[in-house]
This record gives C-alpha cells, structure tokens and sequence, in this order.
C-alpha cells in the first residue's frame, strides 16, 4: 500500500498543480493582469506548488528531513535531470540576458541557503529573509523589465501557451479550487508513502525526500523543458529551471521554515549540500560562453545525476 500510496499521490499532486496553474493564469488574464506579471508571479508559483506543499506537509509531520531533501534534490535534478534529458533530443541554446542575471541570483540564494544550513537549522527569521528576498527580487524584475518589448513578448506568449482562449470566472475558480484540493490530498498521500518507505528500506528520510520525492516534484519541469526545447524556445526552457531553483530556495524553504523552523540533518551538510551547490554552478561557464547544451554535455549531466542517485542509495543501505 505504501508504494500505491505514494504514486497515487504523485500522480494526484501533479494533475493538481497542473488544475491550479491554468486556473490561476485563466484567472488574473480575467482580472487582466499584466502578462509580464502573471510570469513572474502566479506561474512561477504555480509550477513549484508540488515542492511548496510536499515541504509544508512534511514539516507538519515532522519530517524535516524529507522537506529539506526534496528540494536540495529536485534543484540536482532540475539541472543536471530536467536539461540533460531534453539536450539528447535537441540542443538548448541560450542568448537571453535576463537568464545571466537569473542565474546570479540562483547562485546568490544557494550560497544564502547554504550559510543558513550550517546554523543546523533555518528558522523564522531566516525564512522570513529569503521570502522577502524573492519577493523584492520579483517586483524589481517586475519594474525593470515592464517597458521591456522583447521581454513583455516573452511571458505574453508563455502565459497564452498555458490558456489559449479566455475562461469565465468561474471555471477558472472551479480549476483554481479543484487544484488545491489535488495538491493537498496528494500531498499527503505522497507523504505518508515516503515516510513508509524510508522505514521499511531502512533509509534516511532525507535520501528519500532527495531521490524519490526530488524526481517525483521535478517531473512538472521535466515535461515544461521538454516542450520548450522540441519548439525551439530554448531561453523558455533555461528560464523554468533557473527560476523554478530560485523560487524552490527562497519561496519554498523561506515559507515553510516561516510555519515550521527546519533542523538541518548532519548527512546532508556532508556532501549533499556541496553537490547542489557545484550542480549549481554548471550552468555559469555555460551561459558566459554562450554554449549550447548538447548531446555530449546532456550525458555528462545524467551521468552526474546516477551516480548522485547510486551514492544516495548505497550510502542510505550502508548506514542502515
């Protein structure tokens, strides 16, 4: 049941993430929100719902562990997973300007994310940094960038390709409604199943929140860069990952640890951390150079991915 538990929610956190980011989108293009907003704002919100809920969810149950894994994680996965798969179909190319600021910024909360780890643990002040350090660096993109054509275009096109054709209100409150519910009753199944299965394997909480549930979180992203890449909006798709680590670190960790401080494991200071951080910084010499990410450096980043995921499960089964 544990595993039936624990797919069923995924499949449920995802269709409900799914319902609540065209619902939310259908609702402020009703509300005739700017575009651009609507991008940086219930977008980017919306495609980290899963994290955001799966972290809360856990830190209620006291599994602290779990929450922090998830996202260090999914934002290994997100980079080295989400890029390296779509780059064996098709090289990612990135020109964009404004992705080199978003990747200074990932760079920036990481090392904010890891100072904060070595206390042992986040609490509310150090949650309450990180959310109003999101939230400040969404209004100044927000205020920058709005006379901005290309820009403008950019998030206008992203926000049409999500809802095509205007929706009433009230079918955009049904999907809204309709995708917190998912999220939450997944969430919890999702859960309850890892929880179990970290139990009944004999491994930490943390590996499964880094392996299972990281991969499981991810898949949202993994099917957006996929999408991206084969349209040949590959700016699109280096976008989704940098901010989707961005809002993972400030907006995830920032909230949950505003609700519940979060204590640190020592297993995940070790190596861990460091390994999201180097992961972290694979994109930098990239984007600086203007290099495409092709077939050869998409197999370079899965292969670091199964050897992160292999270290995970040995190292779990040799302390158990």
């Amino acid at each position: 049941m544990m595993y039936i538990h624990f797919i069923g929610g995924l499949i449920v956190l995802l269709v409900g993430g799914e319902l609540l980011v065209r619902g939310a989108v259908a609702l402020a293009q009703r509300l005739a929100v700017n575009p651009l907003l609507i991008g940086l704002t219930v977008v980017a919100v919306g495609t980290s719902a899963p994290e955001l809920v799966v972290s809360i969810d856990a830190s209620l149950r006291n599994a602290t562990a779990l929450a922090i894994g998830n996202i260090m994680g999914s934002n290994v996965a997100n980079i080295v997973l989400v890029l390296g798969l779509p780059a064996l179909l098709r090289p990612i190319s990135c020109n964009t300007r404004s992705v080199g600021l978003d990747n200074t910024v990932m760079i920036i909360s990481t090392l904010i994310f890891i100072l904060f780890c070595l206390g042992n643990e986040i609490g509310h002040w150090q949650g309450i940094v990180l959310v109003s350090s999101l939230v400040a660096y969404i209004f100044w993109r927000y205020w920058s960038n709005r006379g901005d054509i290309e820009q403008n275009k950019h998030y206008s096109n992203e926000v049409t390709g999500i809802v095509q054709n205007q929706w009433s209100f009230w079918r955009s409150t049904i999907f809204v409604l309709a995708g917190l519910v998912g999220l939450t009753v997944g969430a919890e199944l999702l859960i309850g199943g890892a929880v179990d299965i970290a139990r009944v394997m004999g491994i930490s909480e943390a590996i499964i929140g880094l392996t299972l549930v990281a991969i499981g979180t991810s898949l949202p992203e993994l099917v957006a860069v996929t999408v991206s890449v084969l349209r040949g909006h590959s700016d699109l798709a280096i976008g989704n990952v940098i901010g989707s680590n961005m809002f993972n670190i400030m907006g995830v960790i920032g909230t949950t640890a505003i609700i519940v401080p979060l204590p640190v494991p020592p297993e995940l200071l070790q190596v861990d951390l460091w390994i999201m951080l180097v992961t972290t910084l694979l994109l930098t010499p990239i984007l600086i150079r203007r290099m495409p990410i092709n077939a050869p450096i998409g197999v370079g980043f899965l292969l670091i991915y199964a050897g992160f995921i292999m270290a995970q499960f040995y190292v779990g089964h040799s302390a158990g």
